[in-house]
This record gives C-alpha cells, sequence and structure tokens, in this order.
C-alpha cells in the first residue's frame, strides 16, 4: 500500500533566539497537508553539502517556500541594492541547484514568492531588486505595520493566460484577486518558462516551465495562507498533490 507522497520543503537558514537554525513556516507545512494531502519533509538549507541524489531519490515532489529573504543579485550578475533587506546565502546554495535537479527529474514543481523567484534565477532569469522603483510598476509591498490578516487579504487581481496550465487547474477562470506581499519580481523571465499569469501592471504573477512533462507551477502571491479557506488555492495545492501521486505510482515504489 502506498503512503502519502513526500514533499521537500527546503528550509530558510536563520537565527532563532541565540541559536542557529533551519526552519520552515507552518502555513507551508500546513498547505501540504491539508491542500495537496501529502507529507511534508523540511530539508536543512545546507548547499554544498547536501546530498540531493539522496533526497531526490525518495521524494514525490518538491515546494519552494516563500521566505524574507532574498536571492542573493550576484546569482543573476547584479550587486546588491539595498544592503538592509535580508538575505539567505545557506537557501540560495541549496534551493538553486535543487531546482535544476528536480526539473531534470520530472518532479512536481509548486513554488511560492522567493521559490517563484528561485526558479526563475536557476534558470538565468534576473530580478527586479525593488519593485516599486521601476517606472509603470505598482507597490506590491505589504503594510508591514497591518496585521497579518490585513496583509494576506487579497490586494489586487491577475490576468490569467487563456488556455494555460494555470487557467486548465482554475477551470478556465480569467482573473483571480490575490495577495501581494513582496518587493522583488521578475525582470528578465527565463528561457524555458511560459507565462500563466500578470498583474495589471504587466509583472508576470505566474509561471510554469514549458518544457516540464509534470506538474511545473509558480506563483507570486501566497495561496497557502489560511488554504482550507481558500477553494482556489485548494484547487492548486490540490493539483499538485495529485500530480505527486501520481509520480509516486509511475514509478511503482512507495
Amino acid at each position: 500500500m502506498m503512503h502519502r507522497p513526500i514533499i521537500i520543503l527546503p528550509a530558510c537558514a536563520l537565527q532563532i533566539g541565540v541559536q542557529q537554525s533551519h526552519a520552515a513556516q507552518s502555513k507551508y507545512v500546513d498547505a501540504v497537508v491539508l491542500g495537496a494531502d501529502c507529507a511534508p519533509l523540511i530539508l536543512p538549507a545546507l548547499g554544498d553539502s547536501s546530498d540531493l541524489e539522496a533526497v531526490l531519490s525518495v521524494c514525490h515532489g518538491i515546494m519552494l517556500t516563500g521566505s524574507p529573504s532574498n536571492i542573493h543579485p550576484r546569482h543573476y550578475d547584479q550587486d546588491v541594492l539595498d544592503p538592509k533587506l535580508p538575505q539567505d546565502a545557506a537557501r540560495d546554495a541549496t534551493t538553486l541547484p535543487l531546482t535544476r535537479a528536480a526539473l531534470e527529474r520530472g518532479l512536481p514543481l509548486l513554488a511560492i514568492c522567493r521559490g517563484f523567484q528561485e526558479i526563475n534565477v536557476a534558470l538565468g532569469g534576473s530580478l527586479h531588486q525593488a519593485v516599486h522603483d521601476v517606472a509603470g510598476k505598482h507597490d506590491h509591498r505589504e503594510n508591514k505595520a497591518d496585521t497579518l490578516e490585513r496583509q494576506y487579504a487579497p490586494s489586487h487581481a491577475v490576468v490569467v493566460e487563456a488556455g494555460g496550465r494555470l487557467a486548465q487547474i482554475f477551470g478556465g477562470a480569467g482573473e483571480l484577486s490575490v495577495n501581494s506581499l513582496h518587493g522583488q519580481g521578475i525582470d528578465r523571465l527565463a528561457d524555458g518558462l511560459t507565462v500563466e499569469a500578470r498583474a495589471a501592471d504587466g509583472l508576470v504573477e505566474a509561471f510554469s516551465v514549458t518544457a516540464a512533462p509534470g506538474f511545473t507551477m509558480a506563483v507570486q502571491w501566497h495561496p497557502e495562507w489560511r488554504v482550507a479557506d481558500n477553494p482556489e488555492a485548494m484547487r492548486l495545492f490540490g493539483a499538485f498533490g495529485q500530480a505527486c501521486r501520481d509520480y509516486q505510482a509511475e514509478r511503482g515504489r512507495p
């Protein structure tokens, strides 16, 4: 009998109190359990010390989570614009090669916020380090003085590309209302990615990996927030979970 598919959640490296730690936020863990009906497994941010082959041989999907930190811009040939913004070199060194290895294996892949940006950078794309300073772009940041409920409330609409993979998941929906908690965003979209949704200012808000044989979806917003109360988020995580079950069954192993 097959057990529930295992989904890897890469951890952030951060300091909790006086101790260095590896952590993943509970809302992502909850989304894997409640939305995808899968078993989450948190991967420490070990960088070059990670045994990615061992990890990928036992899992059935990868979910790249959001994070307060940003990808270091050296990974897309830029200098740091604002040194006050948090970074996480250990996570960069783990998730960028993990992304490429997962795609090579054809593993189901779902990415959110920082994870959305990680896929683009891992495949050769670049980011705006401050979307709000780019001519013609809106300010996509949350108000940090607000309550979490208000920060994660719907903020703006995105237009879903007709006939795309995201449209299929949502039953052909042409527009979604999403939350918005990011200061950075897509500048140059990497080769091999297909836009699935855009904001009104043209900023890419969702994409898939064009040639990937299975499920790949990356979104800039946060569908994991109170996932069980959001029918659209449940459809997204449900589709991801089913892809992980299909991957598990095709390989005929737990």
